[in-house]
């Protein structure tokens, strides 16, 4: 019986290996699969019923792919006809994308009574970080009593988001979430971005930066 799969980067059926720290190692795929029977699943999602076991091994491993156990806790546990090691990449190659894009979010922290000084350092900073190309997450964190006056940081914050509008606009409006106002900052495209503290690309950005001028924690 010969299967059909979509075309991709082929890994040799069966030939992926335990590594430590592997979150793919506990997948059962091929004769790791002790059942006796499985419900199967074709390369292109097709219902294939249930079968025996071995008799699903043996159609993955003709047609050059892996017999990968997707659904363990199901009566009989689901199994797909897929090329094991492609998928492996692909995940790999989403999650690789994914912490790429979150190291490009910068953040900057301000408090509710920042003084002017300040005010526009952070401003520079968050500036030199999106004249990188980098999103830009503002914090305002509130101390002790302040949380009574929330209004004067949300005006801190929208006077920010204004302020930077000539490199940035927000993703939504500041928002309150426990102590914390957030808004998140999307740099707007090199050819219309308009810097109010810095001159565009006069250096690297540095670090997030808190009030006392130290790194921002994580």
């Amino acid at each position: 019986m010969a299967l059909s799969s979509p075309s991709a980067p082929s890994g040799r059926p069966g030939s992926f290996q335990r590594r430590n720290n592997d979150p793919f190692a506990a997948i059962r795929r091929n004769h790791r699969i002790k059942v006796p029977q499985v419900r199967l699943i074709s390369p292109e999602g097709k219902q294939l019923g249930i079968i025996d076991t071995t008799k699903a091994i043996n159609l993955a491993l003709e047609n050059g792919l892996d017999l990968v156990e997707v659904a363990p806790n199901a009566t009989p546990p689901v199994c797909r006809i897929m090329d094991f090691g492609k998928y492996v990449y692909e995940e790999q190659k989403k999650s690789s994308h994914s912490k790429a894009t979150a190291s490009k979010i910068k953040e900057i922290e301000f408090t509710a009574r920042i003084e002017q000084h300040d005010y526009e350092t952070k401003l520079r900073h968050a500036e030199e970080f999106l004249d990188h190309g980098n999103k830009v997450k503002m914090r305002l964190k509130f101390r002790g009593r302040e949380m009574a006056h929330t209004e004067i940081g949300f005006d801190v914050m929208k006077r920010a988001v204004a302020d930077l509008a000539g490199m940035a606009h927000a993703d939504a409006d500041p928002k309150l979430i426990g102590r914390n106002i957030h808004v998140m900052l999307t740099p707007l495209p090199a050819n219309k971005r308009k810097p109010k503290f810095i001159t565009p690309s006069e250096e690297e950005p540095a670090d997030e930066v808190s009030d006392d001028g130290a790194p921002a924690a994580d």
